[in-house]
């Protein structure tokens, strides 16, 4: 996550937005949707969030006859969009498409201008997947053997890219290097995509982000898989080893992806919307399409499942930002 946006930001983002519910006309919920319908993004292209919005965004289009819009704001490791998510009017017109680092934003940013379990309602846990550390195949690294023997050797001089500071994969690596005995240097990214691409280019040694991500890279040779991040080996990645294999006791983290909506909306339109989502993700070529490209464990979860995850992650990660002294900036 590139530094900058301290808490001047946020107040002046928190004022921009204060106003809109008070301002939103109101809709009758019964016909929802009757006007075009938001999916914030607060990831560039490139990465996860954006391919399944759209895909999300595009299946809706066609049974609900409505525009799903999908609105790009990055930065912040999702903070950003998500604040401009959490100020809209909750009138069921505005949903974020949040990924694993919304559970640690809270931990992460001290002055986050939303309450991530109080100002947003939970409308599904999409799906989890484990996450891929990955490399440009000219590079001298090919199993979690080699990454630790060279990172040894060269102290603080390999670098690995993430989705921003404090996300699921900066965390991930913190504690590989924590068991391994090494150090290695993170650098932000505001999206797995940017990360992927300087991993390609062989701009920095290693990526982490979820399977879905480095995918078809690997499978055009411009990537290679070192090791993901699950108990037990990825569907998509079958012959690659967990850290766990590695011997990395203990060493399991899972990428995620869900849907949340200003807390407020109406009752109706909330139960609506879950349940068109519900008929998109059990569409059999979707479910395909998530499992087969994105590597994703469907969990197409209620409101309330959602919660539940989402709390044990907050906390989980927690402990870890707070134990390594990670900050935003």
């Amino acid at each position: 996550m590139a530094a900058g946006y301290g808490r001047v930001y946020w107040h002046v983002l928190a004022a921009g937005f204060a106003s809109i519910a008070a301002q939103a006309v109101a809709q009758p919920a019964s016909d929802w949707p009757n006007k075009p319908v938001r999916f914030i993004v607060p990831f560039p292209p490139g990465g996860s969030v954006d391919p399944l919005a759209r895909l999300t965004g595009a299946r809706l289009n066609a049974t609900l006859g409505q525009q799903f819009v999908v609105d790009n704001r990055p930065g912040g490791s999702g903070a950003i969009g998500t604040a401009m998510g959490a100020k809209s009017a909750p009138d069921g017109y505005t949903y974020i498409v949040v990924f694993d680092t919304h559970a640690v934003n809270p931990s992460l940013i001290s002055n986050l201008p939303y309450d991530t379990l109080k100002d947003l309602s939970n409308v599904m846990l999409v799906g989890t997947a484990p996450m891929a550390l990955t490399t440009n195949p000219a590079k001298p690294y090919r199993n979690l053997d080699d990454v630790i023997k060279l990172a040894k050797a060269k102290p603080a001089t390999l670098t690995f890219g993430s989705v921003g500071n404090g996300s699921l994969g900066h965390l991930a690596m913190m504690l590989t290097q924590q068991q391994g005995g090494m150090k290695m240097i993170h650098i932000p990214y505001k999206g797995g995509g940017p990360a992927t691409t300087d991993a390609i280019g062989g701009q920095i040694d290693f990526a982490i982000t979820s399977v879905a991500v480095p995918l078809p890279h690997i499978k055009a040779g411009r990537l290679r898989a070192v090791v993901t991040t699950g108990e037990t080996r990825a569907s998509t990645m079958p012959d690659v080893p967990t850290m766990i294999e590695g011997g990395l006791t203990g060493l399991a983290a899972y990428a995620w992806w869900g849907i949340v909506a200003p807390v407020g909306i109406p009752a109706v339109v909330a139960d609506k919307v879950h349940a068109e989502l519900v008929k998109v993700y059990n569409q059999p070529e979707i479910r395909k399409q998530l499992t087969e490209q994105f590597g994703m464990d469907m969990k197409v979860s209620t409101s309330a499942e959602m919660t539940k995850f989402l709390t044990s992650e907050i906390t989980r990660w927690a402990r870890v930002v707070k134990e390594n002294n990670i900050h935003a900036d």
